[in-house]
């Protein structure tokens, strides 16, 4: 029997959150982007392009357009810590795109962001994991309120089998367990 899909309410305010967090983590990593292709301004035209929606701005077919442009620069890269920085960036503008769907897919627009970014600052510092779990836990202290309680109408994350996906397990779990204090 095929499983029905569940929807919940997600407002335009709740979109313009998670586009502002997710902006704040992707930008974390990205000079480690232009650190290896400095003239290729796409991933932070994406960054800015959320942050506009964000601020106000409108969910434009122009943000879904920066959004392709910072994943084909991830795939233009040819350095995997420079990959994963233009992917969180990517994946920061696609944000406002994420549909109010109860599916654990839908999670990565939420904690994809904040993942890849730790990814690609661990795989610039040698792969050394505690740089990004240092990530993990700024993703999970600067989470609003808004922002996880969008998450926590998904199912949670498992735990994966590549570095990735434990991340984002990590990033799920952590602001699922994070006590919100009302004002944070």
């Amino acid at each position: 029997m095929a499983r029905e899909s569940t929807y919940f309410s997600l407002s335009l305010e709740s979109l313009r959150a998670l586009g502002s967090w997710a902006a704040d983590c992707a930008e974390r990593a990205l000079s480690v982007y232009e650190n290896y292709a400095d003239s290729d301004s796409r991933p932070r035209a994406a960054i800015e392009g959320i942050r506009v929606f964000a601020g106000g701005g409108k969910r434009t077919a122009q943000l879904r357009s920066l959004a392709l442009a910072a994943f084909s620069a991830a795939r233009d890269a040819g350095n995997p810590a420079g990959a994963a920085a233009a992917r969180a960036a990517g994946l920061a503008a696609s944000s406002a795109y994420t549909h109010p769907l109860a599916d654990v897919q839908q999670t990565k627009h939420i904690v994809g962001p904040a993942a890849y970014a730790a990814l690609a600052l661990e795989l610039d510092q040698g792969g050394d994991h505690s740089i990004g779990d240092n990530e993990v836990i700024w993703a999970i202290q600067h989470v609003t309120p808004e922002v996880r309680e969008v998450l926590l109408q998904m199912p949670a994350r498992e735990i994966g089998r590549t570095r990735l996906e434990n991340i984002m397990y990590k990033i799920d779990a952590g602001i699922r367990g994070r006590s919100m204090p009302h004002g944070a």
